[in-house]
């Protein structure tokens, strides 16, 4: 499925059309909205800790271009790589995915 096909939920709704006739469509929006909400909570607590994309990239052992992907939110990152964030940036990464209710990850800082 390419961009041009999304529609939001609500506006599947309005057109009439069953929610669960794009299971893949809602598989890749709610993929997207966890790796956005990862990615903006990389981005202020690698700024909070006053690194660079390069310095927390070499604290992981990655190059500076997988650190822009997880940022950017181009894509949910492997667990492994998000346990790696959560230690590199002194992170609380709660994930609950459990079937039929939505995803949500929760992300804190530890307290200083």
């Amino acid at each position: 499925m390419n961009h041009s096909e999304w529609r939001t939920r609500r506006h599947r709704q309005v057109l009439g059309e069953h929610l669960d006739a794009y299971p893949e469509y809602d598989r890749v929006y709610e993929e997207a909205g966890l790796a956005m909400q990862l990615g903006q909570a990389v981005y202020d607590r690698r700024k909070q800790l006053g690194l660079s994309e390069a310095e927390l990239a070499e604290r992981m052992h990655l190059d500076v271009a997988a650190i822009e992907s997880i940022e950017t939110a181009t894509e949910l990152p492997p667990i492994a790589i998000i346990m790696s964030l959560a230690r590199a940036l002194d992170l609380t990464v709660d994930m609950h995915l459990a079937p039929g209710a939505e995803a949500t990850v929760t992300i804190v800082a530890s307290a200083a």
